[in-house]
């Protein structure tokens, strides 16, 4: 009886974990600084093509310098993230775990952290179809407790997309939205029913809380799907990230109003913010991407780079009393959860945050929930406006009939 009841426990876990459409996040407070790209690509976008030379390359941080024993597993997921309904041989050869082999302990850093690196395919392991995955990180063979979980695209190119950002909608004309347009060129081929076969999903900033999917093309031929004047596709415009460079201790870089020292090690105080709304800024960012970097670093910066207290800090008179307000951006995979959650200081009147990041450079906005709602709005903080240069991704997925799982047939990020 005692075994059945653990065997019911274990399912009902794992169970819970599948339940939910998957996004890069972090499960363990030991775990830090997850990233997820192309190997050897600055800023890049964690899709691969389907048998060729690249790879996904995985890094994290565990806070201590004493040696885990981290594994690793993978799951197929449908073109909404949820788990899809083909075995684990039928997407992957060789062996369907792994244990993560490559790691480094930190050097003269205040905060000891060892750096753990997984490149995907590898000599144990390559994808058999294209799709979405996940990787299920792990301590201790503990497959149904994942310490962290990492997502990214493996896709073979069969179709072409022309995508199109315009500034008129139909909601407003030159104001504070822009409107995405977008054709399919299916270059041969073939697909049987386009209406119900192919699945569009398109991110702004790679964000998920304003994600667009479940689109329909308004205009099908033989040779090519349109979707145009689709108000699905309007988006809030918002305005450029913030930015703080903390690769250096020794002066306060962009973004930073001084940098301490103490006995738990630095701090880094930014420049308070203001409220946005009225004024567009011009300004360079990376759309709410990080990068790890450290100046003084002579070989390795991904064990060089030290971890800072990062004070952020927003002055406003009255908090919102309807919704709550969250630091937006890449550092926390544009997850809107407790981390970065602002708290409002009566005494100080501004809201405030203090997050610990390793050494580099950062973008980040202020997001703003209304109670009830899922989607975030940069508007409240930010203000929005058409000329806010965005990063788009359109993801282009299909299932033909009698198909099982949904497969990736092109993606483009502009």
């Amino acid at each position: 009886m005692k075994y059945f009841f653990t065997l019911f426990l274990f399912l009902i876990v794992g169970l819970s974990f599948a339940s939910a459409p998957y996004r890069t996040s972090i499960h363990a407070p030991n775990i830090k600084t997850l990233q997820i790209g192309v190997m050897g690509e600055l800023y890049s976008l964690p899709v691969i093509e389907l048998h060729e030379s690249q790879k996904i390359e995985i890094r994290f941080d565990e806070m201590s310098h004493e040696t885990r024993n981290y594994g690793y597993t993978f799951i197929h997921c449908n073109a909404d993230w949820t788990p899809s309904d083909i075995t684990s041989s039928e997407y992957l050869s060789g062996y369907t775990n792994g244990y993560v082999v490559d790691y480094n302990r930190s050097i003269n850093t205040n905060y000891l952290y060892t750096n753990y690196k997984l490149t995907l395919p590898n000599d144990e392991m390559s994808f058999k179809i294209s799709g979405n995955y996940v990787v299920l990180l792990y301590e201790d063979d503990q497959r149904n407790k994942p310490v962290a979980q990492a997502c990214f695209s493996v896709v073979e190119p069969r179709v072409t997309i022309r995508p199109n950002i315009r500034y008129n909608t139909d909601i407003e004309i030159n104001g504070r939205y822009q409107q995405l347009d977008f054709e399919v060129l299916l270059d041969g081929y073939y697909v049987r029913d386009p209406m119900s076969e192919i699945k569009a999903v398109v991110r702004q900033n790679n964000r998920t809380d304003n994600e667009v999917s479940n689109i329909k093309p308004n205009y099908i031929t033989d040779s090519k799907l349109s979707y145009t004047n689709n108000k699905a596709l309007i988006f809030e415009g918002g305005n450029e990230y913030h930015n703080f460079d903390i690769s250096s201790v020794y002066a306060a870089g962009r973004g930073v109003d001084k940098i301490e020292y103490n006995k738990d090690g630095y701090n880094a105080l930014l420049t308070p913010n203001i409220i946005q709304r009225g004024n567009y800024l011009h300004d360079f960012d990376v759309n709410g991407k990080f990068l790890i970097n450290h100046q003084e670093a002579f070989e390795d910066i991904h064990t060089e780079a030290d971890y800072i207290r990062v004070y952020f800090r927003l002055p406003v008179q009255r908090p919102f009393f309807d919704g709550q307000l969250y630091l937006g951006g890449g550092f926390n995979y544009n997850l809107l959860n407790h981390n970065v959650r602002m708290n409002y200081n009566n005494e100080s009147e501004a809201y405030t945050q203090t997050v610990l990041l390793k050494q580099g450079g950062y973008d980040y906005q202020y997001w703003f929930v209304p109670k009830g709602a899922a989607k975030a709005t940069a508007e409240r903080v930010e203000g929005s406006y058409w000329q806010t240069k965005n990063e788009y991704t359109i993801y282009i997925y299909h299932r033909g009939w009698g198909e099982r799982y949904d497969k990736l047939v092109g993606v483009i990020q502009f």
